[in-house]
């Protein structure tokens, strides 16, 4: 009888391990998930960042050259200002894209002046920007897979449960601004 109670203790015990071994695992795997996220999320703040330190230089070095578009150089200066009120994912991503528009603007103004194409400075800011414009491309890209990932695994069995269980909820993924996808209009 004493043997019985023990195998059946012994049983019980080893199923609370794996259980127990199971939730830890998951758990473990979910805060690991999600720290990726936020991290991923620092990556494209940080080239934000990096476009928001080379418009001022490429702004200044455009004034001097041009006076008369004034507004294109007030709106990079109040979307740069939003972006860092923004508090949220989404609200960043809306001002992100405020920036965007008004830097196409911009560089179709330097499409229709000539002479500001050949201001070496000016140049080699703008090839700046161009690449800072694919990293924070990339950095887009490498944050929705990551939140792809992430929903997908707490949307599974059984980690559904066990993400329910600690409050792990899906994460938004970064989407571009609606009229993200129009060219910008100049007009002068």
């Amino acid at each position: 009888m004493k043997r019985i109670l023990l195998l059946g203790l012994a049983i019980v015990l080893l199923l609370v391990l794996i259980v127990g071994g199971v939730l830890w695992g998951t758990y473990n795997s979910l805060v690991t998930k999600s720290q990726a996220i936020d991290a991923q999320w620092a990556q494209v703040e940080t080239q934000y960042q990096r476009r928001f330190d080379l418009i001022p230089n490429l702004v200044n070095s455009v004034k001097g050259i041009m006076t008369q578009e004034r507004t294109v150089f007030d709106q990079l200066a109040a979307a740069r200002t939003a972006y860092t009120g923004a508090a949220t994912v989404n609200e960043k991503a809306v001002a992100g894209g405020e920036v965007e528009v008004a830097l196409g603007r911009l560089v179709a103004i330097m499409e229709n002046y000539p002479q500001l194409r050949s201001v070496e400075t000016v140049t080699q800011l703008m090839d700046e920007l161009a690449g800072t414009e694919n990293r924070i491309s990339v950095e887009r890209r490498r944050y929705n897979e990551f939140v792809r990932d992430y929903n997908n695994i707490i949307k599974v069995f059984p980690t559904k449960f066990i993400a329910s269980l600690f409050n792990f909820e899906t994460r938004e993924y970064f989407q571009s601004v609606s009229g993200a996808d129009k060219t910008p209009k100049v007009e002068f």
